[in-house]
């Protein structure tokens, strides 16, 4: 079967989207299928694309067994809702321009969303050369930049709706990263039985299996607990309340906190450290996928924290996973449907939303406790491997994919 998976981020661009996409394009390909993805050039988050792939309005190449069409796009840090917007709608266009021109018509077309334009250009792609459409959908937008401050505008925001209820009307199935998602994409009309749960996971011997070098300063310190968080620096995430929580460590020397990625945060982040006189708070750059185990095996817990906001009660942070699969114990904060998972695997210890007292009181039990820290990493492999498997999650989608194409045809 050939697969066309349409994604504005792809590897070497770090995130959620970058390695769901990847990771499912890779288990297809290795099940035999044709895969191609149309994505951008890769830019994300500095807005600096790669000396390689500048002055080129595409590039094509071979990554894990699948084909790679990268399109021109305006490349822009990942700050600023205008200049932002400019980046989505400049893929929506090329995507719309290039892609058909670049390909030949597959046999589906897959579309990943956020962001949101994404999905309205694979849901043109797909008319325009009269194949079938299935919508994947991580989160919810327009409604997470709402309740994240992101969008003010009530026009923009009933246009971007509108969007998102065409987008799930027309898909064949809409692919849920949560299953709390489904009754907000049945409100639009669609029948429950068009919207499919696939969650995401780990492929504990893909790209995790990596053994590239974390950066000297990431790496583990005799006699430091290393507490560290690995991702995007988003409004998302409130990383200044781990700062905060640092603030509290500042005279304890056996203690640090680890802050490895980009984002629009990332700046006003380490600012208040600074501002805080902090010599326990270490921010690192962005590192290449094929070290983030490495970054996780130095810990000796891993951070995953959310703000209080209402949809985020809904989600499961893909780093959960990887996480887990590393034997690393979690320490989460926010998130209900998460929390839900990492009490049942046993996986970490869990607080509320921006609770800097009980973030606080979860390193200093897991600082003092090297059993509790071991055998929480143990379970959480055990249940992500055991659930969550990307290997065993790819195998599903495609056959969902396959029965679309099926369907379809005359």
């Amino acid at each position: 079967m050939r697969i066309h998976f349409l994604s504005q981020y792809f590897p070497p661009e770090m995130g959620a989207p970058a390695a769901r996409v990847s990771e499912l394009a890779r288990a297809w390909a290795g099940l035999g299928h044709e895969v191609t993805v149309l994505t951008g050039l890769p830019n994300h988050p500095t807005g600096v694309v790669p000396p390689e792939y500048r002055g080129r309005p595409y590039f094509v190449e071979s990554r894990d067994g699948c084909r790679v069409v990268r399109m021109w796009l305006y490349a822009t840090p990942n700050k600023g809702v205008y200049r932002r917007s400019a980046s989505f709608a400049s893929f929506l266009g090329s995507a719309l321009a290039m892609g058909p021109w670049l390909t030949e018509r597959p046999d589906v077309l897959v579309a990943t969303s956020p962001q949101l334009l994404c999905g309205a250009a694979g849901l043109a792609m797909s008319e325009l050369r009269r194949v079938p459409f299935v919508l994947d959908v991580r989160d919810l937008w327009p409604q997470s930049a709402v309740e994240l401050g992101a969008l003010k505008s009530r026009a923009l925001v009933r246009a971007l709706e509108g969007v998102e209820r065409t987008m799930y009307r027309r898909a064949r199935r809409v692919v849920v990263v949560s299953e709390e998602f489904v009754d907000h994409v049945a409100a639009a009309g669609v029948p429950r039985e068009h919207i499919v749960f696939v969650p995401n996971g780990v492929d504990a011997q893909g790209a995790l299996a990596a053994a590239a070098e974390a950066p000297p300063e990431a790496r583990a310190r005799p006699g430091v607990f290393t507490a560290s968080y690995v991702g995007t620096h988003g409004m998302a995430h409130g990383l200044d309340r781990i700062v905060r929580v640092a603030e509290r460590f500042r005279d304890d020397a056996s203690v640090r906190f680890l802050f490895v990625g980009e984002g629009a945060e990332k700046e006003r982040v380490r600012a208040l450290a600074r501002q805080l006189g902090l010599g326990n708070c270490t921010f690192l750059s962005a590192v290449p996928r094929e070290a983030v185990a490495s970054v996780y095996r130095a810990s000796d817990a891993c951070l995953v924290p959310l703000i209080d906001r209402k949809v985020f009660d809904t989600v499961l942070p893909s780093k959960l996973f990887e996480i887990m699969a590393m034997e690393r114990p979690v320490l989460l904060s926010g998130g209900a449907r998460a929390r839900r998972l990492v009490e049942e695997a046993g996986a970490g210890l869990c607080t509320g939303a921006e609770n800097v007292d009980g973030i606080e009181a979860a390193v200093r039990r897991l600082q003092a406790d090297p059993g509790l820290r071991a055998q929480m990493g143990r379970r959480g492999a055990e249940y992500v491997r055991a659930h969550y498997d990307r290997r065993v999650l790819a195998a599903r989608y495609v056959g969902l994919l396959e029965q679309v194409a099926r369907e379809a045809r005359p």
